[in-house]
């Protein structure tokens, strides 16, 4: 398998630690060390830390460069100064999802950096080049040449700020970011989070990276998997590209048209957006809770009382923190109103349930 899929600059490390590993987005990842468990409430009561190495970078400068990611990217960058951070979407011009990324505003003029998600950093780059025309950009894909590692928890401000000396971090508040160094060398320190807790990302060259990961596992935070990361981001009610997002949905599906700025001249997809708000979608996506511990799975059907399927789950687990199954699912608009009386089919049996917040935990970011 190792010769099969690509390896972060802390793979080392991980197989040093004894992590179980499989293949993601034509990476080889940790899913987890001590245990999904442990490491979920390592995050959500003290800090934990993960190998995101595997996202892709890419650069985008010169004189268009504003009108460029405006014109690719459904959130608005216009009128943000530099430090700042956006979320959004790139669309094809149906509305479907190219992938969800941020938008880091830097501080040298005409300059963004785009983090977008591991599977999809070909297609993305590719994607943006294909769209350049008429743009006086420089598109660099830099994926390769930096490490990233997501500090993560109600601890995490304290372990970013004495272990690693990055005073800078307590400054910073949600969806900011600053610009410094480590050892002399470019740093991007960064405070979004993935996980509903408050949390840095550390951005730096590869062999940085291996020293930053070193003196944080010396200190004591807990290596985190993949595995808690999809718990936790999914309790937040966080999507993911793949199961909540993807080419066959849009974000007024999705529920993140807050993120489509329509007061624009244009982005991408933007026509497709406002005819479906229009007409209102056909689909929403909704949470669901679940009056038993048995576990909903991608792809399970969602139905009616009489058996009518009217959706397909997206993720579902019993949850670590709440101790209650849930999940999020696709369901036909005319039942996704709070409170409508659902059934999840579950192998051969159905399970009772009803809508309820995507949303299922309280988040817990620095605003």
């Amino acid at each position: 398998m190792e010769g099969e899929y690509k390896k972060t600059c802390l793979h080392a490390s991980h197989v040093a630690l004894g992590a179980q590993m499989s293949p993601f987005a034509g990476f080889d990842m940790p899913i987890q060390y001590r245990g999904i468990t442990e490491e979920h409430l390592a995050v959500r009561n003290r800090v934990g830390m993960f190998d995101v190495s595997h996202m892709g970078e890419i650069f985008v400068s010169g004189p268009d460069a504003e009108k460029y990611v405006n014109h690719i990217f459904t959130n608005d960058v216009r009128g943000y100064g530099s430090g700042k951070i956006l979320y959004g979407m790139m669309l094809y011009p149906n509305g479907g999802v190219v992938d969800d990324l941020l938008v880091y505003r830097e501080f040298e003029p005409d300059h963004f950096l785009l983090v977008v998600n591991a599977a999809n950093i070909d297609k993305d780059y590719g994607w943006m080049l294909q769209h350049r025309e008429g743009f006086n950009v420089t598109i660099d894909n830099a994926s390769d040449k930096w490490g990233q590692i997501a500090v993560q928890g109600p601890d995490s401000e304290k372990v970013v700020t004495e272990v690693l000396g990055l005073g800078k971090a307590s400054s910073l508040t949600f969806y900011e970011y600053v610009e410094t160094e480590w050892r002399g060398r470019r740093m991007i320190l960064s405070r979004t989070g993935y996980t509903g807790e408050d949390g840095f990302e550390l951005y730096a060259a590869t062999d940085d990276t291996q020293e930053i990961w070193d003196m944080l596992l010396k200190a004591g935070v807990e290596p985190c998997g993949l595995g808690c990361r999809d718990t936790l981001r999914f309790e937040a009610g966080l999507p993911l590209y793949g199961d909540e997002l993807s080419a066959d949905v849009t974000p007024v599906e999705a529920g993140l048209g807050m993120f489509c700025k329509f007061d624009k001249d244009e982005f991408i997809g933007k026509e497709a957006l406002v005819a479906q708000k229009t007409s209102g979608p056909s689909k929403k996506l909704v949470g669901i809770g679940i009056a038993d511990r048995a576990i909903p799975r991608h792809g399970y059907p969602v139905e009616l009382e009489d058996g009518t399927q009217v959706g397909e789950v997206t993720t579902g687990y019993h949850s670590i923190s709440l101790d209650r199954s849930i999940c999020m699912a696709y369901i036909d608009a005319a039942y996704s109103a709070l409170g409508t009386a659902l059934w999840i089919h579950i192998r051969k049996k159905t399970f009772p349930g009803q809508v309820v917040k995507k949303r299922f935990y309280q988040t817990n970011y620095k605003k």
